[in-house]
């Protein structure tokens, strides 16, 4: 099974040096469980920010060189890749940690692609052409969920804990990339205007427009509506 792992460039909490973000290490950990070769996929120019994941258990790691994108939005760039060479499953990890991180990319990804999403995973396993996910929920509960496949997984930190790290490993092969920039996206259309209702009180018989009024003059009106039309008892006197 073609599985990728998308790798980002991780700041450590509090030096600020680079270090990898441990669910995407776990992310890695998980392919391999699945009997996979997984390849990391990183959108940026340097490969020294990254490496550090080949020492997990990446056969590869390729760098998706596309511009600008490493600084700004890397969906482009990842969609018209996945899309020209697609994988079976695509992995990752809640958020980065980078500092600005959402925690959004993998579903803005999936939608582009068209792709189901499974979050929070903390186990997978093979069933048929498709994947069974083990959802991590609030104070420890589970969910099995299965899935078709090509699909995009987060993972959750109560997975399995990253393989320990092998120096020896970091001469992995890393595979440089080019991508050419994806047109903009297009704007949503505009909806058109619609006026707001108008609230009408018909108790007077032939009705008038109130706008702009007092509350208290609004709900005695609505209040005498719902009494003509018997909806609400009257007051005794």
């Amino acid at each position: 099974m073609r599985t990728l792992v998308l790798i980002s460039a991780g700041r450590h909490p509090v030096s600020g040096r680079p270090a990898p973000v441990a669910v995407e290490m776990q992310a890695i950990r998980l392919a391999l469980e699945l009997g996979a070769a997984p390849h990391g996929l990183h959108v940026g120019n340097d490969a020294d920010q990254v490496r550090d994941a080949l020492g997990h258990g990446l056969s590869r790691l390729l760098l998706l060189q596309a511009g600008d994108a490493a600084a700004g939005d890397p969906l482009p760039a990842l969609r018209d890749h996945l899309t020209r060479s697609p994988p079976e499953l695509v992995l990752t990890g809640r958020r980065g940690s980078g500092g600005l991180d959402s925690g959004m990319l993998p579903y803005r990804l999936a939608h582009a692609l068209g792709w189901p999403i499974v979050h929070d995973v903390a186990k997978l396993s093979r069933q048929g052409a498709g994947l069974v996910a083990e959802q991590a929920l609030p104070r420890g509960a589970r969910r099995i969920r299965t899935t078709r496949l090509p699909c995009v997984v987060t993972v959750h930190p109560a997975a399995p804990p990253p393989l320990p790290f092998r120096l020896s490993a970091l001469r992995g092969e890393v595979v440089c990339l080019s991508a050419d920039p994806m047109p903009p996206t297009p704007p949503l259309p505009q909806l058109p205007y619609r006026m707001r209702p108008k609230v009408v009180d018909r108790v007077a018989g032939g009705g008038r427009v109130l706008r702009e009024i007092p509350a208290n003059d609004a709900a005695d009106a609505i209040i005498a509506e719902l009494q003509r039309l018997g909806l609400l008892a009257t007051n005794a006197e």
